[in-house]
């Protein structure tokens, strides 16, 4: 099973600048031991305020006790306050192991809940959602959607790249259910112990 889990990191009053440097060297070789076993699926940092330490990670555990164990085993978890949400399987999804393939790309996230009109036909529907599978196919080959999961609470959440932000927002429009889409977009910059992507 696949989890997203926003860390965000409190470094504590009073540790030094060598204390702070050690824990992260050691964060750094532990998240290549998980992403070696399978663990640890991509890092990255969402936009951040001054002072602000997040990363948002995916993960791959049994269950959510299986994921307790990886988290608890990261050196930057006495810091650390960990918000975690299981990722179910979505229809249109291209696939596990697929990843971003150009270099110079942004990766975005997006979290959206499709809202139906009311009184649109159960045969608009069906033809809408037929359309939006073939355009998820089509952006699947061309690298612009990477992965589709469904979240709790009927919301669903989408793994992208684009050239730029307006270009996230063009892939957004071409989407046979856009009219019928709330979106909130987070463009997404590498994290140094990202192992989802090489230099």
């Amino acid at each position: 099973m696949e989890y997203l889990v926003t860390m965000t990191t409190h470094v504590p009053d009073g540790a030094s600048e060598q204390d702070v440097a050690d824990v992260r060297a050691r964060e750094a070789a532990r998240t290549h031991e998980l992403a070696s076993e399978g663990h640890v699926l991509r890092l990255w940092r969402p936009p951040l305020q001054p002072g602000e330490w997040r990363t948002i990670g995916l993960f791959a555990a049994d269950d959510s006790a299986d994921l307790e164990v990886t988290l608890a085993s990261m050196p930057l978890r006495v810091w650390r306050t960990d918000e975690i949400t299981p990722l179910g399987r979505h229809p249109n999804d291209p696939g596990y192991g697929r990843t971003a393939i150009d270099p110079n790309g942004t990766e975005f996230l997006t979290t959206f809940l499709v809202t139906v009109p009311v009184g649109t036909s159960s045969a608009t529907v069906d033809t809408t959602l037929r359309h939006e599978a073939e355009q998820a196919r089509s952006l699947a080959d061309e690298g612009r959607l990477i992965r589709l999961w469904t979240l709790p609470g009927g919301r669903n959440l989408g793994h992208w790249q684009a050239g730029d932000s307006d270009g996230m927002q063009g892939i957004m429009q071409s989407l046979p259910m856009a009219d019928w889409l709330t979106v909130d977009t987070v463009r997404l910059t590498r994290h140094p112990n990202d192992p989802g992507m090489k230099p």
